[in-house]
């Protein structure tokens, strides 16, 4: 079984992934800045460590880093909005936390990092003057038009070229967590539906992807497992079916709240302007399979939201 040091332990994908890894045997360390209350209920546990603290502490990381043998840097000033309100902020903790991490780390010291399908922009374009998008798979090059993405892209160049490393490629992330994440796309389009009952979209064209929070933890735990076959490599990670415009996503929560009301505004522009379709071929040849769909992780937080 493995020592695993997670920074941004207690957050929305920690305090799913955390548990799961505490099942499956292993040993814990949960470096976060918050109480960690996300993961109260398992500190009865032995195989795991609360810490609170600061990611960027270097005399904190390389404290807790000794004997690991990977680790999983989760913490991140997350989305496009959040990073564009302190850009000095998302700086130091999604870039230089990083590569801090890969200075003082020992290079048998395994790494499973979490990044964003945001690098691929607006996509590519197929050509003899086609408007159809083309499938992005993992070699079509980076283009990231916001501050989030721009970050998460130089991380995860500094993560594959420092070595013994995998990173995922990840959807935007939904479900229910004990410490939830309100502003990601599903999440918050259910939110809207149950509270306002109405929603005005953006260029509802725009296509994305999505995942449910439970996948991810798996797929962590997939990387682990097979961290050997995998290690040197990136891969997207997200629903298949998951591939919609946003006016897609909201009519298939309309299926479940009949009385939601939505319409494509007539004025303004949608800040992230992220429009792709994304290839999962890659991880599925790993025999990776998602579990979760959209239509289940819909009817997850409705029931969680009803409860507020």
């Amino acid at each position: 079984m493995a020592k695993i040091l997670i920074t941004g332990g207690a957050g929305y994908i920690g305090s799913i992934l955390v548990p799961e890894l505490l099942k499956e045997g292993h040993q814990v360390i949960s470096i976060d800045n918050s109480d960690q209350n996300s993961l109260s209920a398992f500190s009865f546990e032995p195989r795991l460590n609360l810490v609170q603290g600061d990611v960027r502490d270097e005399n904190l990381i390389s404290k807790h880093l000794k004997d690991v043998n990977f680790i999983f840097p989760l913490a991140s000033i997350t989305g496009a909005p959040a990073c564009q309100k302190n850009p000095e902020l998302a700086k130091s903790i999604n870039l230089e936390a990083i590569k801090m991490i890969l200075r003082i780390r020992k290079k048998n010291q395994g790494i499973i990092f979490p990044t964003t399908d945001s690098g691929y922009g607006v996509g590519e374009k197929e050509g003899g003057g086609s408007d159809e998008p083309v499938y992005c798979d993992e070699s079509t090059p980076l283009n990231p038009i916001s501050l989030y993405g721009q970050l998460k892209a130089e991380a995860e160049k500094a993560v594959l070229e420092a070595g013994n490393s995998v990173s995922l490629r990840l959807a935007a992330v939904f479900g229910v967590s004990s410490r939830m994440r309100w502003d990601s796309l599903v999440n918050n389009f259910v939110w809207r539906a149950l509270k306002d009952k109405y929603i005005e979209l953006f260029e509802p064209h725009f296509k994305r992807s999505c995942i449910h929070v439970r996948d991810v933890a798996r797929a962590f735990i997939h990387c682990l497992n097979n961290f050997e076959k995998m290690k040197g490599e990136v891969y997207n990670l997200g629903l298949k079916e998951g591939n919609l415009t946003k006016w897609e996503v909201c009519q298939e929560i309309k299926k479940q709240i009949p009385d939601f009301v939505f319409v494509e505004s007539e004025k303004g522009k949608d800040p992230d302007r992220r429009n792709y379709i994304i290839s999962y071929a890659k991880i599925e040849k790993t025999r990776f399979k998602l579990k979760y769909s959209l239509e289940e992780g819909i009817a997850e937080l409705i029931k969680e939201y009803q409860k507020l």
